[in-house]
């Protein structure tokens, strides 16, 4: 399991690389406990639509019911932790 995390955490890093456009960072720069909203990053609430995006079409997650739990949006870690306890990748 910890080598399947770490996959999905490197996947979530690129994809959110891509999809959010931040050409200035590298996946080397995204820490896995750094904080996406209000930290480096600088993530808005369009971002968070975009990684609910990557959710749905990159890791398969049913993102219903998602409304109000905002902690699976901390960071690198908890949105890896949230694409596993929903049984995908």
């Amino acid at each position: 399991m910890p080598e399947n995390i770490d996959r999905i955490k490197q996947e979530l890093k690129e994809s959110l690389l891509e999809v959010l456009a931040l050409d200035d960072l590298s996946v080397n720069d995204i820490e896995d406990d750094e904080p996406l909203f209000g930290g480096k990053l600088a993530l808005d609430s369009l971002d968070a639509v975009e990684i609910v995006v990557v959710l749905q079409r990159k890791f398969g997650v049913n993102t219903k019911g998602l409304e109000g739990r905002k902690e699976i949006f901390t960071s690198i870690n908890t949105l890896a932790q949230y694409i596993i306890e929903s049984g995908n990748k």
